[in-house]
């Protein structure tokens, strides 16, 4: 026998409850065992007194041990009849209630072999002893149908306690989910928000860098130049405060005031991007292939992100005075960026001479995030090399977008 709920043994605050039942049971049997055949009643007999309490004092063991405290009972209303007592639904109340508790507990299997049976043992003695009426075969109906019943309304407990412990399951699993989904966006935007701001600062102090060197060294040969080039500083940093704060924006409450948003940038914004290098001081031009067409946002602020940070590590790594060279080759459904530049500043960057930074892991997240793939590394002629392919939306679909766009713009 299998105990699907495990032994339950009653808790301090329901001895009350248990001490109830068990009087209740007494006070039942001893009812049936006044009883007589002819509807009269007489003074309970001593054999009546010893049925009610044997079988009683098993009814506070039914929880501990569910099938002994049938098998007691059961036999103790098989001596009913041998006794010279009346069977009656009362007098076997005991085994009614441990029926109901072994129904409550064990699968319902075996308590549908086990029950069927006690019932039988339960009125097997009563053609041994007298003539059989129609009197005596509606008790043996009654004594036989309660222990079924109670079986029955047990078995039906049990599944409403399988049916709420499954529904707690499941609400448990589902809040560790919830949980789990929180933490894992948590996450996510955390490493969004450092890609970001990593994107950012590496771009805006490489320039600033670059510019703040190019003034240090033509401060006494070049006045002219050098104020150009500290007004171009001074440029840099404040672009460079103003995306900080755009940034930083994200990280506020939802009952923050909104900071005033800006549209993320794109491949429109490329040349403003390459001035700004020029500024500084590197050689960098664009060549393209193919047909330009419209990315979607995701697609577009990753490519920009990627030859922003390319061409950042060509500064810092490779000096301002070396050439680079941004290509966009568009081509079926992918766009292809190549970033290259020719490794004359004087600063050579291997794999083995330099570890991969956060910059290089920040733009293969990013690629790989939209769909693409990106590869870095030192180029046969010299130099270094970026190459990033991005998907292209299908050219029916972007030009329903710039249909789109178009009608908006009129309206």
């Amino acid at each position: 026998m299998t105990n699907l709920l495990g032994p339950l043994p009653p808790s301090r605050g329901t001895w009350w409850r248990e001490g109830a039942v068990v009087v209740a049971a007494f006070v039942l049997c001893l009812l049936g065992g006044v009883m007589q055949v002819d509807d009269t009643l007489s003074a309970p007999k001593p054999a009546a007194y010893v049925i009610a309490v044997v079988s009683c004092a098993v009814l506070p063991w039914r929880h501990r041990s569910p099938a002994g405290a049938v098998a007691a009972t059961t036999a103790c209303g098989m001596l009913v009849q041998p006794l010279g007592l009346l069977l009656t639904p009362l007098i076997v109340a005991p085994v009614v209630i441990t029926a109901y508790s072994f129904a409550v507990r064990i699968e319902r299997r075996v308590a549908s072999v086990v029950l069927p049976v006690s019932a039988v043992l339960l009125v097997a003695p009563i053609p041994f002893f007298g003539d059989l009426s129609w009197k005596d075969a509606s008790r043996m109906a009654a004594v036989a149908a309660f222990p079924l019943v109670a079986g029955v309304l047990g078995n039906s407990v049990q599944n409403r306690r399988a049916y709420l412990a499954a529904v707690e399951e499941r609400a448990r699993w589902a809040e560790e989910d919830r949980e789990s989904e929180a933490r894992r966006r948590v996450a996510e935007e955390r490493v969004r928000i450092a890609r970001e701001l990593h994107d950012l600062v590496a771009h805006q102090i490489t320039l600033a860098n670059a510019q703040a060197t190019v003034a240090a060294h033509l401060f006494d040969s070049r006045p002219d130049q050098t104020r150009k080039s500290l007004g171009e500083l001074v440029a840099t940093t404040s672009d460079a405060l103003d995306d900080l704060r755009a940034t930083v924006g994200l990280l506020r409450q939802s009952g923050d005031p909104a900071a005033p948003g800006e549209p993320a940038p794109g491949l429109s914004q490329l040349p403003t991007l390459l001035d700004s290098f020029r500024r500084a001081g590197l050689h960098v031009s664009l060549h393209e292939e193919g047909t330009a067409r419209p990315l979607p946002p995701g697609v577009d602020l990753t490519a920009y992100r990627i030859v922003q940070e390319a061409l950042t590590n060509v500064t810092k790594h490779a000096g301002s005075t070396c050439t680079a060279e941004v290509r966009l080759a568009w081509l079926g459904e992918r766009v292809t960026l190549t970033v290259a530049d020719d490794g004359n500043g004087g600063v050579t960057r291997t794999g083995a001479d330099r570890a991969p930074g956060y910059g290089l892991i920040g733009m293969r997240e990013r690629a790989t995030a939209v769909g693409g793939l990106l590869s870095a590394g030192s180029s046969p002629e010299g130099g270094f090399l970026v190459r990033a392919q991005l998907p292209l939306p299908p050219a029916r679909d972007a030009a329903r977008s710039a249909n789109r766009g178009e009608a908006g713009e009129a309206r």
